[in-house]
């Protein structure tokens, strides 16, 4: 069975295991380049948040029933471990990290990565956990029997984390590529997508289209690096590394603590010329429009309608608050309530309610499976972990999952595809739709380090 123990090794407690070489680090940079070049996975906000590092096991599902079938395997993991948590803060004892496929049909597995190591902070407080041990025979398997759509499990180490500095490496990119959905593509299906939702015989109302591209660099992506500059630009997003996506999400799908649940959900875009600070002006005048608004307004009535059944005192926003960040300006609205129980006396899991809720009206569209259908109709690509859930959970029930946004998905050591995309709307513009998504792939190119500016003919994008 797993053994997991954490123990907080702030300097406040004499015998605690002492992880870094040196004192403790008080900046994001000193933090950054005390963690190996790979091999770790994250989950950060500010200077707040999970890290870990090697990993215990992964935990594997596909298809329709994905969320279903991680869950299984996860409160079995948590039924046969043994904990010692002496820390007692959201994130501490045994935690997984978890990045789902956005679609049934994908061909990427959904996975639940348990590290070997978990540093953790929030508070002002920091600690370490360490999950040592294998699993019984029986403790991660579907309703068959047989290993639950594959569980890939490492061998026990020394106990000790031992961290030193190694220098963030600057990537050179050496070149970047349309993906399965080219930028004249791209705009190709804007365009038929809104026409069939200005047809009377249409049942969608809203659809959301992605396109890809792909990066490649001359050495080995540091991700140390893609991530420290993504959460020095944004800090009040989440940044994260979960099975090779990487990226920083302003969009929070589902917070579960001790069984209140809350999330956010964002659908109107302004993008900021200079300043977002003295843009706000403009940028409500443009998200007060009728394309935004009522593109808003069908993200909340989704949000409102797939939380109901799984949670207890819900309150949406009435109202829309303004989101800024440093190279967008969102429309915003949070929910909160409290997890349903059920007639056993335990609480929904968080990744049942990440199932209620995905895909939200502002990743997928409305109807969702209407828009779904389209969707796969209309790209012709598999999204992969792109605009799913992805974050992480632990043994007591509470976990957060953002959607994955603002982020590229690890082909290679040297190779990256990004994704972005845009609500279509029947009055959308494709060529205004193409830009909406050129804003939404600058943080990431910028922090793998390309120079973008916005091209009227956008050759190259």
């Amino acid at each position: 069975m797993l053994s997991v123990r954490s123990r907080f090794v702030d300097g406040l407690t004499p015998d605690a295991p002492a992880p870094f070489s040196g004192r403790l680090p008080t900046r994001s940079i000193d933090f950054l380049t005390q963690l190996p070049a790979s091999g770790f996975s994250c989950w950060v906000r500010g200077r707040s948040g999970l890290v870990g590092i090697g990993r215990r096991l992964r935990l594997r599902a596909r298809g329709a029933d994905r969320f279903d079938d991680l869950a299984r395997q996860w409160d079995a993991l948590i039924a046969a471990a043994q904990v010692d948590d002496r820390v007692e803060l959201l994130g501490s004892g045994l935690v997984g990290f978890s990045a789902i496929a956005f679609s049934s049909d994908s061909g990427w597995d959904s996975v639940i990565d348990v590290p070997e190591y978990l540093l953790g902070r929030r508070d002002g407080r920091v600690w370490l956990t360490h999950v040592s041990g294998g699993v019984d025979d029986g403790a991660a398997v579907d309703g068959a029997g047989s290993t639950a759509s594959g569980a890939d499990y490492s061998e026990d180490a020394a106990p000790g984390l031992q961290l030193s500095p190694t220098p963030l490496s600057q990537q050179r990119v050496v070149s970047r590529e349309p993906g399965a959905v080219s930028p004249e593509k791209y705009q190709e299906i804007v365009a038929r997508a809104s026409a069939r939702l200005r047809s009377p015989e249409a049942g969608e109302r809203k659809i959301v289209l992605a396109r890809d591209e792909v990066i490649t660099t001359e050495d080995e992506i540091d991700v140390r690096t893609l991530l420290g500059r993504l959460n020095a630009e944004f800090p009040s997003t989440w940044s994260f590394n979960v099975a090779g996506l990487v990226g920083a999400t302003p969009e929070l799908l589902i917070g579960v603590e001790d069984g209140a649940v809350h999330s956010r959900v964002l659908a109107g875009t302004y993008r900021v010329q200079e300043d977002p600070q003295q843009e706000l002006a403009q940028a409500r005048a443009h998200l007060g429009g009728r394309k935004d608004s009522v593109e808003h307004s069908y993200a909340i009535d989704s949000l409102a309608s797939t939380l109901g059944p799984v949670t207890e005192e819900l309150r949406v926003d009435p109202e829309p608050h303004l989101l800024q960040l440093a190279n967008v300006i969102h429309l915003a609205s949070d929910a909160h309530g409290r997890l349903r129980t059920r007639p056993d006396g335990t609480r929904v899991s968080p990744f049942e309610v990440a199932r209620a809720v995905h895909p939200t009206a502002a990743v997928g569209g409305t109807p969702r499976d209407r828009a779904m259908d389209l969707i796969s109709r209309f790209e012709e690509m598999d999204r992969g972990r792109y605009a799913g859930p992805v974050g992480w959970v632990d043994g007591y029930g509470n976990g957060q999952f953002g959607i994955a946004l603002r982020c590229g998905q690890l082909e290679d050591r040297n190779r990256i595809r990004l994704f972005a995309g845009a609500g279509i709307m029947p009055d959308s513009d494709p060529e205004s739709e193409l830009r909406e998504t050129d804003a939404k792939f600058a943080p990431m190119r910028r922090a793998l380090g390309v120079d973008w500016t916005p091209d009227v003919s956008h050759e190259g994008s």
